[in-house]
């Protein structure tokens, strides 16, 4: 499940940077429109697959409208001036909300068009109304779009040039972070839920859905903040929220048990009496805590944080003879934490969100480091965000398998979330030591003249 739902996503990272390099040289309404028609074939021809192979080769040929966005950043970024490119560019990724709007309605359109599962082969009927919205949005694309092409044509060559500076491969590295696991959680979040919180399908598909669909609105809000604060400070708040809200959705469900405090004799002697609210020994009573028995498995949603239950549990008999200090009853502790399905959601909502605008934040700096090659620089953080979203479900699975904790997607994207914030800070720190040393030296010179 993991490669057929990253197979679609490696596609669109892959032909990022060839179709953002044609947009700058051919403009984005033709390659818009071709894109969505090519795609439209794949997704129309799932309808007759039965295999893993088929299922693959159909979903790589389709997940090209990965490659639109792409197309798209190229595109839009030539109508607008520096000062607005955030905000355009913003609105233009807030069509991510689309990936939420698939993951709210099509578990409805499967459950109505197979009659709850009793038509299953039903199902096939979902690729074609899909194909035919691509065809729809092709013509409407075509017929009304302005065609427009950067206004400086440069060879291959030079467009690729960008590509040797270490900050288009940070960028990579940032968008892998905000965009590829976003896209991956956006897909893995439906079996998380139906796994972890036995949700039914239907549920599971709204609840993801919240995660993705307000990342995809808030991205226009994310190229505001960008262009009224600049993109470094929105990165640097971006990335420390995604370090803390990935270290509160580590902790899985879970059950601890610990020795706690016990009963130890006081007097040596004869224990007469053993029950489990008491134990008798050398003439003397001691009290027992007995075992609540609440099986808090039961009360799912009715608490948020850890619950503690400690009791006692007699290790002598009657008749036994004990010395002083001798233990009677052991303790035992036993911590129970729920990670209520409320809480959960509510956090990762917060870090979709979070992630969405630091997509925003990401391109904003394109157009400004590398204002004649937004394509092609654009293509290229795309390809790798986009690989985050091939190999983040694939890597997900494989860490389930090997840890057996669901909540090591969770881990994983606290360690990602970690590197990116410590690179940037470090990169910062370089760049404002290297400004200050030059100021310092231009200060000297103009002493000694």
């Amino acid at each position: 499940i993991g490669w057929l739902l990253g197979i679609p996503v490696l596609t669109g990272s892959i032909f990022r940077l060839p179709l953002g390099i044609m947009t700058d040289k051919y403009g984005g309404k033709w390659m818009f429109g071709g894109l969505l028609l090519v795609s439209a074939i794949p997704m129309f021809m799932l309808q007759y697959v039965d295999s893993f192979l088929g299922f693959a080769l159909c979903s790589f040929g389709y997940g090209l409208t990965g490659a639109g966005f792409a197309v798209g950043i190229a595109y839009t970024s030539v109508w607008y001036e520096k000062d607005w490119q955030g905000r355009a560019l913003g609105i233009f990724g807030a069509g991510n909300a689309g990936a939420a709007i698939t993951t709210l309605v099509a578990p409805t359109l499967l459950i109505n068009l197979t009659n709850n599962g009793a038509d299953i082969e039903n199902w096939r009927i979902l690729p074609v109304i899909y194909a035919a919205a691509l065809v729809i949005m092709a013509i409407i694309f075509v017929v009304f779009a302005t065609n427009k092409k950067p206004a400086t044509q440069r060879t291959l060559k030079k467009l690729m040039q960008p590509l040797k500076s270490m900050r288009v491969w940070r960028f990579g590295l940032y968008y892998f972070l905000v965009f590829g696991c976003f896209v991956a959680f956006s897909q893995w979040l439906v079996p998380y839920y139906v796994n972890v919180y036995y949700l039914p399908l239907v549920t599971a598909g709204i609840l993801a859905a919240a995660f993705s669909f307000p990342s995809g609105v808030i991205r226009a809000l994310g190229g505001w903040m960008s262009d009224k604060w600049g993109a470094r400070k929105v990165m640097y708040w971006v990335l420390g929220t995604s370090v803390a809200i990935s270290f509160l959705l580590i902790f899985p469900k879970m059950e601890i048990y610990s020795p706690g405090n016990g009963i130890m004799a006081k007097q040596a002697g004869e224990v007469t009496e053993v029950s489990e609210t008491k134990i008798v020994a050398a003439g003397i009573e001691y009290d027992v805590i007995p075992r609540d028995g609440t099986d808090y498995n039961t009360l799912e949603g009715e608490f948020v944080f850890p619950k503690k239950e400690t009791w006692q549990e007699a290790v002598v008999q009657e008749g036994q003879r004990v010395e002083k200090k001798e233990l009677l009853a052991s303790g035992e502790t036993k911590i129970f934490f729920q990670a209520n399905v409320w809480v959960f959601t509510f956090l990762v909502v917060i870090l979709g969100s979070i992630w969405g605008i630091g997509k925003a934040a990401v391109y904003k700096h394109i157009p400004e480091y590398f204002p004649d090659e937004v394509g092609v620089v654009g293509g290229m953080v795309g390809v790798i965000g986009g690989l985050g979203g091939f190999v983040c479900p694939i890597l997900f699975g494989y860490l389930l398998d090997g840890s057996g904790l669901w909540t090591s997607a969770w881990m994983f994207t606290l360690v990602i979330s970690g590197i990116c914030l410590w690179l940037m800070h470090s990169t910062i720190h370089k760049i404002m030591h290297r400004e200050q040393s030059k100021l310092m030296r231009q200060n000297q010179t103009k002493q000694e003249i």
